[in-house]
């Protein structure tokens, strides 16, 4: 296949190819991005077509199909890397590459998510999502550390998840506390858990929970939070361990957080104590049940 008859669909294969390949964490969730999005509205387009004119297409329909910058750079990326791995290949598969320029992206979230709007947004996720969003909104772990969590991790004794360096962004080890809802939820997590599932947030056929959460967007609708990312709750979480005494670098440390984004607070709060199961955590927010019973802490 030559340069005049290779097509989008060919330059996105040549991608999710190398990248399961090189087995990267975020293999699957490009073929996904791919599949979803660009297939549909790019796939058959010849590459010797494809310019500047098609970007600002592209963009276009993605932005009035509701899709942020942010997301519409992930999916560009995508295209824009397969052009370089087509001009890699023994027999190139394009004769240039096409100028594809990425979006301004306003990243910056001021949202908290409050206590009240924590128990509305539990109560209305579906079973699936419950355990997952109580340990994000607790720990501020992201969202592809907690689904890639196994059993063998949690400590419930110790009232601590560690997490592998291979499995958080910043591939070093992290450790997390389990209080407040953490451990109720947990535990029912376990019971709910099909037989031979080594994963604690699972899914079907013995994979974790998807990463696109099912029923997310739905039950932040129903529960007055329709903007609410489960990103968010990182910084939901350092707020409420820094209400609890936390030191602003232990809280960074738990959540994963590389930077002080957080406006900062003088505590006395020591890195020893976090290290004690159970101490201080019981004063982190809890929620409450319809039937008046509470979390017994971690």
């Amino acid at each position: 296949m030559g340069p005049e008859r290779a097509t989008i669909a060919d330059l996105c294969a040549l991608v999710v190819e190398d990248n399961q390949l090189r087995k990267l964490r975020d293999a699957q969730h490009v073929e996904w991005r791919y599949r979803a999005h660009i297939e549909p509205v790019l796939d058959s387009l010849l590459v010797s077509r494809f310019g500047s004119a098609q970007v600002r297409q592209y963009v276009a329909q993605r932005r009035s199909a509701g899709a942020s910058d942010a997301t519409i750079n992930r999916e560009l990326a995508i295209v824009r890397r397969g052009f370089r791995l087509g001009a890699q290949e023994d027999q190139p598969l394009v004769q240039r590459q096409p100028a594809i320029s990425m979006l301004d992206e306003d990243n910056v979230r001021q949202g908290f998510l409050e206590q009240d709007q924590y128990e509305r947004l539990l109560e209305e996720l579906p079973p699936s999502l419950k355990a997952l969003f109580v340990c994000g909104y607790h720990t501020g772990a992201r969202k592809n550390e907690l689904r890639r969590i196994r059993w063998e991790q949690v400590d419930a004794e110790a009232g601590l998840i560690r997490l592998s360096a291979g499995q958080t962004k910043g591939k070093k080890p992290r450790t997390l506390p389990i209080y407040g809802d953490m451990r109720r939820w947990l535990e029912r997590q376990r019971e709910s858990c099909p037989a031979g599932s080594v994963w604690v947030f699972h899914g079907t056929h013995n994979w974790p929970v998807g990463n696109h959460l099912k029923g997310w967007a739905e039950a932040c609708e129903r529960a007055g939070v329709p903007s609410l990312l489960f990103h968010d709750l990182r910084r939901s979480a350092v707020r409420n361990m820094k209400r609890a005494g936390i030191q602003d670098r232990v809280a960074m440390e738990i959540s994963g957080h590389r930077t002080r984004s957080i406006s900062t607070a003088t505590t006395s709060w020591t890195w020893p104590t976090w290290r004690t199961p159970g101490s201080g955590w019981r004063s982190m927010p809890r929620s409450g049940s319809r039937n008046g019973r509470r979390s017994s802490g971690g």
